[in-house]
């Protein structure tokens, strides 16, 4: 399949990979969730309009668990169902054009991330119909998070829209702080379907942005039109940039922490559930993927202020290299501040110190940009259009919102502000002032998206209400900051503060509509929009028809002059057989290239996988029940009760891996042209084609998987005692395993060269001794694990043997997984000659399989040598 069918049509949208349909995919879901989200923060804000929760007719409009759930679930919604992904619309949608791209380097990858996203955000919408979602706060700390320490109603199945349909979701807070989510610490009900339910969905999320998160990053370093340097970058596309780097790393390493996480819920390890420092462990995870969440939020919103203060002030951008380096400098720094989340812990004070100054440090580039936006107004010639209102409105938001964030980078203020509304009051000024800026986009696109201009008087008219909202909501909490956050009691003196936020709320929703009316009727009844609506608009999507074609260009676009060119490649026909004999070759060389746009399967790898995740949710009270039959004096307890047992979850389990198996498979077959461009700008990465730089980015993102992995087993050794530490490993055999994993990196290579040479024979031999190995090291795995079950040692029956089981286990998986795409391999070697002419895939699969034996090398020493 590679024809797209009509737009009116279902199915278009279904098995699109177009890079603008996409986009739009992202952005209708993403303001769903918005008006999901929004929605309950309507209604505990209605229930802070008196101490104790609004009464109505004698009865709460809302229970105890109901408001609890309510703010879970807005910030957990907004923060990753909305917030990033209307940015990542945005960016699907204008980052090739403005590159001169045609489409993202890996369009099926592509949709495929849109799917996990659809797929885990559908999740969480219905675990609210399932008996109650989770009601823990979105920071779900610990020990708050797992089973023996919250409701009941928590623990049950589903991932994280179903989840609420099966006895309730995870209820920890969007942080998941350790030990609050895992099963020990959580109601019996939880470790089964809601809180498993939620925990797998935010899995699935991390999923979506790394495979998101490679595509634009090789898209971007190897894919920008001919004369297109970095520094010349539109500044949308550079924050995009800048935000997918941050990506990268900080959603792998919250990957790691919620894989733990989900391990210690569905199999009754014990990572978030001791004494032995879990609370900081998790704490420590989470916010250093927390913090550069922040930037990764803002840094599109920034993007999208540059281009409209640019377009509407008819200037560029005032030291825009300046601004630039200062963005770089934010998004490293933002790695290097997480601890100051942390200063109410027992980290000692001049480690704290240090990160107050990096967190006062990070505000300077900020000044930078905000003057640079500021100076940028004061030398050009504002037009205030309804997008240039809604940017501009968005820069005062976050001049507050700073300002009040410097207050929290102090540790002693930090220590008065910690828990307040005004931490809740100074959050909401930045991430909704990137919100404003987000909207501001969307009007500023909407004519190239749509072909069609809205009414600026409605749209004036959706900012000033919108504006007005958001500050009758958010600037009443600084002056009622005393009031604890999360909860629905406070002083009844500050009970004025809170109705004028709950009119404000409500204001504010009326906004969001007034926008919403806006456009739908642009949309019906709309006047068409010219190319391009803008007089100083500088970004190429702006150079083409409204809304743009389906390939993009005409012809190929080029800056090699110093402004946007088209450049006609296709080659003329002259006099003389051999001119026209290479006209004929170029052209059918041509036609070979052409782009695909159609594929069902990233789709079913969605549904398959939306299968495997919602059965593997509910599959805690098998485990339990085996549990409960091996648990030894001295082990670990873990559940009071057994919870709840449903075959529909195994049967859901099995049906999930067998349509994965299907799915994956006939990817894998699926013959898919996405061509590279032949001209194109490609520092740093030249000498390496798009495939291997996506598998190097991939192995980038999966080295902090492991880090945290690692970095965990060794900062719960030093809490417990390095010497302390009982472990019986079997040395002989990690040392065996060690020597089978080198032969088989020995043997991939020897696959390689095979393939260079077109040695079928070799190149089969070589797999197949690559399998062969993996298999032996699989099997000393097991009788190494049979070995310690026979012993009574279980992964639940201390904490050294859960962090060895699943260490150990996550290798194990990438090991398997390295395993079935190798038999893939041999498959199509002796089914299609596959690899003899092109033998690069070879090489990316030996680039994983080296790094998979070099992690080995690593765990042999912490496990059996220490």
């Amino acid at each position: 399949m590679s024809d797209l069918p009509p737009m009116r049509s279902v199915k278009r949208w279904l098995v699109t990979t177009n890079h603008k349909d996409v986009g739009i995919l992202y952005l209708a879901t993403s303001l769903f969730f918005l008006i999901f989200g929004g929605v309950l923060a309507l209604l505990f804000r209605a229930h802070l309009w008196q101490s104790g929760g609004l009464m109505l007719g004698g009865e709460p409009l809302l229970t105890n668990d109901q408001y609890y759930q309510s703010v879970t679930g807005h910030g957990l919604i907004m923060v990753f169902w909305f917030l990033s992904p209307i940015a990542s619309g945005f960016a699907n949608y204008f980052v090739p054009l403005q590159i001169g791209a045609k489409d993202l380097a890996f369009p099926r990858l592509n949709a495929l991330s849109y799917w996990f996203y659809l797929f885990s955000g559908i999740l969480f919408v219905i675990s609210f119909f399932q008996g109650g979602s989770f009601s823990g706060g979105w920071t779900m700390y610990a020990p708050l998070n797992v089973p023996m320490y919250t409701s009941v109603m928590e623990a049950t199945a589903g991932l994280f829209v179903i989840s609420f349909f099966q006895g309730g979701s995870f209820s920890g807070g969007w942080t998941m702080y350790a030990p609050l989510n895992v099963p020990m610490y959580t109601s019996v009900m939880e470790a089964t379907a809601g809180g498993n339910a939620a925990i797998l969905g935010v899995v699935l999320f991390c999923f979506s942005v790394t495979i998101g998160t490679v595509n634009f990053l090789t898209t971007m370093h190897r894919s920008r039109a001919e004369g297109m340097g970095m520094w010349n970058l539109p500044m949308f596309s550079w924050s995009w940039l800048l935000t997918a780097w941050m990506m990268l790393f900080a959603f792998a390493a919250l990957l790691a922490a919620v894989m733990l996480q989900s391990i210690d819920r569905l199999f009754l390890t014990q990572y978030f559930a001791t004494n032995e420092g879990s609370s900081l462990l998790w704490a420590h995870i989470f916010w250093f993927f927390g913090h550069p969440e922040v930037y990764i939020v803002y840094f599109p919103a920034l993007g999208v202020l540059f281009e409209t203060f640019q377009t509407f002030t008819g200037r560029r951008l005032v030291g825009r290299k300046w601004v630039m380096i200062a963005m770089v400098l934010v998004a490293v720094q933002s790695f290097l501040v997480w601890m100051h989340h942390m200063f109410l812990s027992t980290i000692n004070l001049p480690i704290k110190t240090l990160f107050m100054a990096t967190t006062i440090g990070i505000s300077l580039p900020f000044d930078l940009m905000v003057f640079a936006m500021i100076y940028t107004m004061i030398k050009g010639r504002i037009r205030f259009t309804t997008p240039f209102l809604f940017s501009l409105g968005a820069l005062l938001l976050f001049i507050l919102g700073g300002i009040t964030g410097v207050f929290l980078g102090a540790v002693v203020l930090d220590y008065e502000f910690r828990g307040t509304y005004w931490v809740v009051a100074h959050f909401h000024y930045v991430m909704v002032s990137g919100v404003t800026a987000l909207i501001g986009g969307l009007y500023y696109w909407w004519p190239k998206i749509t072909g069609k201009m809205y009414s600026e008087r409605l749209g004036k008219l959706s900012f000033a209400v919108y504006f007005f909202g958001f500050n009758l909501l958010y600037f009443p909490m600084f002056l009622t900051w005393e009031t604890p956050r999360r909860i629905f009691h406070y002083n009844e003196s500050a009970q004025l503060y809170h109705q004028l936020a709950t009119v404000g709320a409500f204001v504010l929703g009326l906004g969001f509509l007034l926008v919403f009316v806006t456009l739908a009727k642009s949309f019906i009844s709309g006047p068409d929009a010219p190319d391009n609506p803008w007089t100083h608009s500088r970004t190429a999507e702006w150079a083409i028809p409204s809304p743009p074609p389906l390939e993009n260009w005409p012809d190929r676009p080029s800056y090699a002059s110093g402004t946007l060119e088209f450049v006609d490649d296709t080659p003329t026909a002259t006099d003389g057989g051999i001119a026209q004999g290479a006209t004929a070759t170029a052209t059918a060389s041509h036609e070979e290239e052409h782009a695909d746009h159609a594929s069902i399967w990233p789709f079913g790898i969605g549904v398959a996988t939306f299968t495997f995740f919602l059965g593997l949710s509910g599959l805690t009270p098998y485990v339990y029940d085996f549990v409960q039959s091996n648990i030894h004096s001295g082990d670990f307890v873990t559940l009071a009760e057994a919870p709840p047992k449903s075959v529909v979850y195994p049967a859901l389990t099995g049906l999930g891996i067998v349509l994965l198996g299907i799915t994956l498979f006939q990817f894998g077959r699926e013959q898919f042209e996405a061509p590279e461009m032949e001209v194109a700008e490609r520092w740093p990465f030249g000498g390496i084609n798009n495939e291997k730089l996506g598998v190097w980015f991939f192995l980038a993102s999966d080295v902090v998987v492991f880090g945290a992995a690692i970095g965990a087993f060794v900062f719960m050794r030093l809490n417990m005692g390095w010497s302390n530490w009982e472990l019986a490993s079997i040395t002989e055999a990690g040392l065996f395993n060690t020597y089978v994993l080198l032969t088989s990196s020995f043997a991939v290579v020897i696959a390689h060269v095979m393939a260079e040479r077109g040695n079928k024979k070799g190149l089969l031999g070589a797999l197949t001794t690559t399998v062969l190995l993996g298999f032996v090291f699989m099997g000393v795995k097991a009788f190494e694990y049979t070995s310690k079950f026979a012993d009574g040692h279980y992964w639940f029956s201390g904490l050294e043997y859960s962090i060895y089981f699943v260490t150990t286990g996550l290798h194990a998986l990438h090991v398997i997984l390295g395993l079935l795409i190798a038999l893939f391999m041999i498959f199509r070697v002796v089914t299609v000659d596959a690899y003899l002419e092109d033998h690069m895939p070879v090489e990316y699969f030996g680039l994983y399989w080296h790094f998979v034996d070099i992690v080995w090398v690593f765990l042999f020493p912490l496990f059996y040598l220490m």
